[in-house]
């Protein structure tokens, strides 16, 4: 490992050794009282640049500052994902200033590539053979992905009902699926293989969810030190993304954290977590450390967010940044995605279009300016979940001729982007 690490509380601060076996339940000394996840420490972080002159094309570029030294990087070439104005979709929400970090760039299509890849690393170097994770998609399709690349085998526990593109993908990468009846057997299938066999857990495997292994939430780190240095040394005055058990919020607000320490930016942003239930926004509004489990009023599109309990960590994130927590439906999602695609030319999966319904809502009450620069965190590609955002009848027929053709052009009125076709 780089330097000398070791785990510490988010809540209390209670410190643990780098040897310390590492339970999903999180801090023993917090789990009674408010469960809390832990944290990565490197004693010697205080003396390194998080933005470096390396060269490396990935993520692990910021070696120095994960819990992994490049030498053992299992690496598919993740992170370095664009970001870009979104003049059209700024126009929309009211937030001409807006960008659009990515992260369907990333090796497998989301923004679990950041964390796979230094959990792998990290597993295969303390000597692991199977890492195991319960996911409904990106999670187990990148953790696969990684596993096959470092020769690891992987299990993926899911549920009935996932979605059926991630679980082809899964499949592809050559982990072994185990989709359960009840989603909360996955947990213990989890817990019992790790305890029994030494599985290395990515995943929470315990209720209440605390949030995903730190040693790979620590990649996601490098999502504030590629923004920050896109930016060319400056930091948005917002960060939004969706948001379910926190891993990539806690670990971005850590991120900016670090440049803000060492005096790479001079403000820190404010964070938006846009969620389905309302777990986060119920508890910024009251003074407790302990999520509520909110009622589920309504399946939601946005399946990898729709957990009704957010975590420690995430709220965190959210107080420490003077953030906001927007819960998000169902109405207007698939149309918000098209139009993101069709003005943007980014194809996002439905949970990653919650974040501009959630812009959307605070400009129009005026808690973000017009003139705030604003960077979405698009997690993860559309291709994701088209069995969930395209309807049976969306098909476009075959035309038996060329006049064929061009009737259906005119029906569909769209002579007057292609030409006159009378």
């Amino acid at each position: 490992m780089t330097g000398t690490m070791r785990y510490s509380c988010l809540r209390c601060g209670a410190s643990y050794s780098a040897e310390t076996a590492i339970d999903s339940r999180g801090c023993p000394a917090c789990a009674s009282t408010a469960p809390a996840n832990l944290t990565i420490v490197k004693d010697d972080r205080a003396a390194v640049r998080a933005i470096q002159e390396d060269t490396l094309p990935s993520l692990w570029r910021y070696a120095r500052d994960l819990p992994c030294p490049a030498a053992c990087a299992v690496s598919l070439g993740e992170g370095l994902t664009p970001l870009a104005p979104a003049p059209a979709i700024g126009a929309q929400v009211g937030v001409p200033r807006l960008l659009i970090k990515n992260e369907g760039c990333n090796p497998t299509w989301s923004h679990k590539d950041r964390f796979s890849t230094v959990a792998v690393s990290f597993a295969k170097a303390a000597g692991a053979s199977v890492v195991a994770t319960a996911s409904s998609g990106n999670a187990g399709a990148s953790l696969a992905a990684y596993a096959a690349r470092a020769g690891l085998n992987c299990i993926v526990a899911t549920f009935s009902g996932a979605a059926g593109p991630m679980l082809a993908q899964i499949r592809k990468y050559g982990a072994t699926l185990v989709p359960f009846v009840h989603k909360e057997d996955r947990w213990r299938f989890i817990a019992e293989g790790a305890e029994r066999f030494g599985w290395f857990a990515a995943s929470p495997c315990h209720a209440p969810v605390v949030g995903s292994h730190p040693v790979g939430i620590a990649g996601y780190k490098t999502l504030a030190y590629e923004i920050v240095e896109q930016l060319n040394g400056a930091a948005p005055e917002w960060c939004a993304l969706p948001v379910c058990y926190g891993d990539a919020l806690i670990g971005l607000w850590q991120g900016f954290e670090d440049l803000f320490h060492r005096g790479e930016i001079a403000q820190l942003p404010r964070l938006i977590a846009a969620e389905v239930h309302g777990s986060l926004a119920a508890a910024l509004a009251g003074e407790s450390d302990r999520l509520p489990d909110m009622t589920a009023r309504f399946k939601p599109l946005a399946g990898s967010i729709g957990a009704t309990r957010s975590t420690y960590q995430a709220l965190k994130a959210l107080r420490q940044s003077r953030g906001v927590a927007v819960p998000v439906g169902n109405e207007g999602l698939i149309e918000l995605q098209e139009t993101l695609a069709r003005k943007e030319g980014i194809l996002a999966e439905l949970s990653s279009v919650t974040p501009f319904a959630a812009i959307a809502d605070l400009r129009g009450r005026n808690v973000i300016a017009a003139s705030d620069r604003v960077v979405v965190v698009v997690t993860g590609s559309g291709l994701k979940d088209f069995d969930r955002s395209i309807s049976p009848d969306a098909e476009v027929p075959s035309f038996p001729t060329v006049r064929d053709a061009w009737n259906y052009l005119r029906e569909e009125a769209l002579e007057k982007a292609f030409g006159t076709f009378a």
